[in-house]
């Protein structure tokens, strides 16, 4: 009992006022007696205080209400249920134990409930990094409307929540694509020309056959009508390719760029799927990871998403070469890759670029890497000293670097997005459905 036993500030107020009065009736005994007074109902009230918060031997029962799975870069919104099973009202003040990756400090709530009722507490949390967070106890200090003594009461809430990818964007931009609105947020819905259809063969007409499907210059040389006959179009392959190496580890509101990479596959996954597409993933930094051949389906969506939730960043320099030889044995079909990667300097983009111009010859090669935004605040400042003249230099030719960059990729056929990472999606989505509408997949 005595563990959870604490004394109030009031009680060592009341305590030192009683202590004053006894010293000051040296000097006027009147006051001795009211010194001595106050001490001995002092005393009655804080044996009548420990009484009132020990008379109930489980006055408060406490939940924590969270997800069982939270998304990556997301705000979570998390409520702690306070409810008193006691016959009086108490003071409260709640404390809950984060997981040491929140670095709170501040997670304290105070508040008054009646007998028998039940108050409500939340904070949100947002994570900043995939894998497992463990929240631990909760622990609750009332006090008694006499407010001497605090009773403290441990809750043993322990949970261990995973944060994997965030699915409620991904949900979020699949409403967008297949909604009228999409394209006041940023995504352009591109209407595919002619049949959704590829084409197979030129054959005499029959009645019945569609007169949109008329070859007209055929059937001039035939001297007879003749339609073009079209399948079904048949599912492409579509590969997300993830870049692990450091160069990924750069932070951009609290997520790495691999992050920001990770969360848009899943969102780009999704889509493709929903459009008919095969997705299938590769993930590589100085050699190797993750391996998903392409396939159709909600347990393809699954099988990306787990595989997503551990990838972490390789300190290395990527390999390109060996990125190169495994889709060249693994992928024999001419698929379209989306590679998230990140190059800072012209001269790590050239290192690359022999390797990445042979992928673009047997595919579709997107190359999708990142605007240093930091940088853009450096160049709306008027600099007013040499060092923020320099920086301000420095800012601008880093972020014309990323614009060679990408001009030397299209130079040599190879698609590219250049992206700030909090428009990473969008310019993604519109690439993939771009280069889909053009008949290039």
């Amino acid at each position: 009992m005595l563990k959870s036993l604490y004394i109030s500030r009031f009680f060592f107020i009341a305590f030192g006022m009683s202590i004053v009065l006894i010293v000051t009736g040296f000097y006027l005994p009147v006051l001795l007696y009211f010194g001595q007074f106050s001490l001995i109902v002092l005393l009655i009230l804080t044996i009548l205080d420990g009484f009132l918060l020990f008379n109930h031997k489980n006055p408060i029962a406490a939940k924590r209400n969270i997800e069982a799975r939270l998304n990556l870069g997301d705000e979570t919104l998390i409520n702690i249920s306070i409810k008193n099973k006691g016959n009086q009202p108490y003071r409260i003040t709640v404390f809950d134990e984060p997981p040491f990756e929140m670095q709170a400090r501040d997670l304290t709530f105070n508040g008054y409930i009646k007998a028998g009722s039940e108050e409500q507490f939340s904070y949100t949390f947002k994570p900043t990094e995939r894998g497992e967070y463990e929240w631990k106890n909760l622990h609750v200090f009332i006090r008694s409307f006499i407010n001497l003594l605090e009773r403290r009461i441990i809750i043993e809430a322990p949970e261990k929540v995973l944060v994997y990818p965030s699915i409620l964007q991904m949900k979020n931009f699949e409403f967008l694509i297949f909604n009228q609105q999409t394209q006041q947020r940023g995504i352009k819905k591109i209407r595919r020309l002619g049949h959704n259809n590829e084409f197979e063969q030129i054959k005499n007409y029959i009645q019945g056959d569609d007169i949109r499907t008329v070859n007209w210059k055929a059937t001039s040389r035939r001297s007879e009508l003749m339609v073009n006959q079209f399948q079904a179009q048949r599912s492409q392959s579509v590969y997300a390719v993830i870049d692990k190496s450091r160069s990924m580890e750069h932070r951009f509101e609290g997520l790495t760029l691999l992050d920001h990479a990770i969360n848009s596959t899943l969102i780009f996954s999704n889509i493709a799927l929903k459009k008919g597409d095969k997705i299938g993933l590769v993930t590589f930094s100085h050699k190797l990871g993750t391996q998903i051949a392409p396939n159709l389906g909600k347990r393809q969506l699954q099988r990306i998403l787990d595989a997503l939730f551990a990838q972490k960043t390789e300190f290395k320099e990527s390999n390109y070469s060996l990125l190169y030889q495994s889709l060249r044995k693994t992928i024999p079909f001419r698929s379209l890759l989306m590679l998230y990667t990140n190059f800072e300097t012209e001269l790590a983009m050239h290192r690359a670029l022999p390797m990445l111009k042979s992928i673009n010859k047997r595919h579709v090669l997107v190359v999708i890497f990142f605007k240093n935004t930091d940088l853009n605040e450096e160049l709306t400042k008027s600099p007013t000293t040499a060092r923020e003249l320099y920086v301000s230099t420095l800012a601008e030719d880093v972020i014309n670097t990323k614009k060679r960059i990408a001009k030397e990729l299209n130079r040599h056929g190879i698609q590219t997005v250049l992206t700030a990472p909090n428009e990473l999606n969008v310019d993604t989505l519109n690439k993939y459905l771009e280069l889909k509408s053009r008949g290039l997949i």
